[in-house]
């Protein structure tokens, strides 16, 4: 079943907004918050997660107090782009710990990611041991986060979702 195959009313949209909140939540609890009796609302949770639109739960932890002090944003391009050689380029990127987001972009760099190390010495040697070692990269940019904004885990969920669902298979 695809996302696509569900459909997201406005309970099972108040369902994942209540989950991003909190997902430690028992059944009871989500159902009282959203309106639902217990058992449609856990058929719910079910049907999304079989979905996909549910695809797992997690704890939030403050990268800092773990000594996951230093984030660096890295641009990185690559000297050709056939199938074989983005397969394994994404493939090392995956299997790397330290790299906890990647993008594949438009413009200026091929991917964009998001390191996160203790500090910059360790960075250093993340670079020269892994980084610059990746399949095909011939261009790497750093840059250093000064300070976080704006880090928001829970997606900005509102009760259009099936319009523009609706619009894109158009």
């Amino acid at each position: 079943m695809s996302d696509d195959s569900i459909l997201l009313d406005r309970y099972s949209l108040k369902i994942l907004r209540e989950l991003q909140r909190d997902s430690r939540q028992t059944v009871q609890q989500l159902s009282e918050a959203v309106g639902l009796s217990p058992t449609p609302c856990w058929k719910r949770v079910k049907d999304m997660e079989a979905a996909g639109v549910i695809r797992g739960y997690t704890a939030l932890i403050d990268r800092e107090r773990v000594g996951l002090n230093l984030a660096v944003v890295v641009e990185a391009n690559l000297n050709q782009h056939s199938e074989e050689l983005v397969r394994r380029f994404e493939e090392a990127v995956a299997a790397t710990p330290q790299i906890v987001r990647c993008m594949s972009t438009t413009g200026q760099a091929d991917y964009i990611f998001t390191v996160l190390v203790s500090d910059i010495k360790h960075y250093e040697q993340l670079l020269h041991d892994t980084i610059f070692k990746l399949p095909g990269v011939t261009h790497v940019r750093s840059s250093i986060v000064l300070k976080e904004i704006k880090s928001e885990a829970a997606l900005p969920i509102d009760d259009n979702v099936n319009e523009r669902r609706a619009e894109r298979g158009r």
